[in-house]
């Protein structure tokens, strides 16, 4: 946890009364998106491949508040804005000093004339990536090196995530699962080795007693908002490719994805333990948001079939479909895999190789829970015409080949 200047009540009251002028400013007041007692809270997620390729590089970047990629990514943030982020590819360093470095040096500072922006809050936590486990994970014939890592990763941590927050986390009521089995989980689509006659065996026995079930972890993180407690579930599965005929990420991709809606559902999440021993899931009443770069498409892409309709088709969220015209504009201009596509390109969050494969995919998604109003959603995907495509780009990509997607919701005060 890294938490730093609380605001004071008075002044956090303000700021939640100028973001409500604000928006009913720029939105009509309708029944149909007004509560009275209610603000307006915009949650965001962005993989923003602030990864670095050895240890210790990110904090040298960061230090400096010159570095053009950073300061791109933060310009994104400020443009949007949100109240609450998920930052995903965003290389773990004990203590939170890379999140805290991002925030003083970048965050805080006006990029390209955007109005900085403040995150008194902020969560990190270790990741399973580049985590030894001591085990030749991907039956190379050798032990060690990324592939054999708990999560990818060439080095602890990298690739991790942080929540960033203008309202209170609730550093009490954080859960953790970073250490949780695959093997745990009823029903695991645990890989099989195609070429032996037994079921489900590309693990050991001895390789499921440790092997985890989140490349990087799952979080729960609950944040207050006013009189409301959000539960900001956040996460990012492996990608279901880079393997071979046992689509040993597919699945765990899969498994990833699957957690969360065992999770938000109380009749299946009491398998579920936390890395403090604690079991089970939300409750009913519990208000949450999903977040994350799922790697996972609805229609194209490697994922495996129904991966990310585990989320989407689940009877307690609500989809907010957010989109882009800037996503439309590059997958006509780009072709290849793109043409292929049975999926709408306006939902695409994310810019990968058009040729072969995959194309652009709706990879990174904010998920609501039904008691939570959606007011608006969208894609930060500018169109080339637009002064700030600048900050997007085409390959290789100032910034990322995610964007930056966001919902507003109607949050009780």
């Amino acid at each position: 946890m890294s938490t730093r200047r609380r605001l004071p009540a008075i002044l956090a009251a303000a700021s939640i009364g100028a973001l409500t002028a604000t928006a009913l400013a720029a939105t009509p007041a309708t029944a149909h998106d007004w509560w009275p007692g209610s603000a307006e809270l915009r949650v965001a997620t962005y993989n923003l491949s602030l990864n670095r390729s050895e240890p210790g590089a990110l904090v040298a970047d960061l230090s400096t508040g010159t570095n053009a990629q950073a300061k791109t990514v933060a310009e994104v943030i400020q443009r949007t804005n949100p109240d609450i982020v998920l930052l995903n590819e965003f290389d773990y360093v004990e203590g939170g000093v890379a999140a805290d470095l991002f925030r003083d040096n970048y965050l805080e500072v006006s990029q390209g004339g955007a109005d900085p922006v403040e995150y008194p809050y902020a969560f990190v936590a270790p990741s399973n990536t580049g985590v030894p486990s001591g085990f030749d994970l991907n039956n190379d014939g050798t032990i060690g090196g990324g592939d054999d890592a708990f999560g990818f990763g060439l080095f602890e941590g990298q690739y991790g995530m942080v929540v960033l927050s203008k309202h209170p986390i609730v550093e009490d009521e954080v859960r953790t699962f970073q250490h949780f089995l695959w093997k745990d989980m009823p029903g695991a689509l645990l890989p099989d080795d195609p070429t032996t006659p037994e079921p489900a065996d590309w693990y050991s026995a001895d390789e499921l007693e440790v092997m985890r079930l989140s490349s990087k972890s799952h979080w729960d993180v609950p944040i207050e908002v006013g009189r409301t407690t959000i539960h900001v579930l956040a996460s990012h599965p492996t990608p279901p490719t880079f393997d071979g005929p046992e689509d040993r990420n597919g699945l765990r991709n899969h498994d990833e994805i699957r957690f969360w809606a065992d999770y938000i559902t109380p009749w299946s999440s009491r398998y579920i333990r936390d890395d403090a021993g604690e079991r089970g899931g939300l409750k009913l009443r519990d208000s949450f948001v999903i977040v994350g770069d799922q790697n996972a498409d609805p229609v194209d892409g490697d994922s495996a079939d129904a991966a990310i309709h585990q989320l989407l088709d689940h009877w307690r969220i609500t989809d907010p479909l957010p989109t882009s015209d800037g996503a439309v504009e590059a997958a006509a201009l780009q072709g290849g895999a793109n043409l292929a596509h049975l999926a709408d390109p306006a939902y695409d969050t994310a810019d990968f190789n058009d040729d072969p494969e995959p194309g652009n995919l709706r990879a990174d998604y904010v998920l609501p829970s039904r008691g939570l109003r959606v007011n608006d959603a969208g894609v930060f995907w500018p169109v080339q015409a637009d002064p700030l495509s600048a900050l997007t780009g085409t390959y290789p990509f100032p910034s990322s080949d995610h964007r930056l997607v966001w919902v507003d919701l109607r949050v009780r005060r």
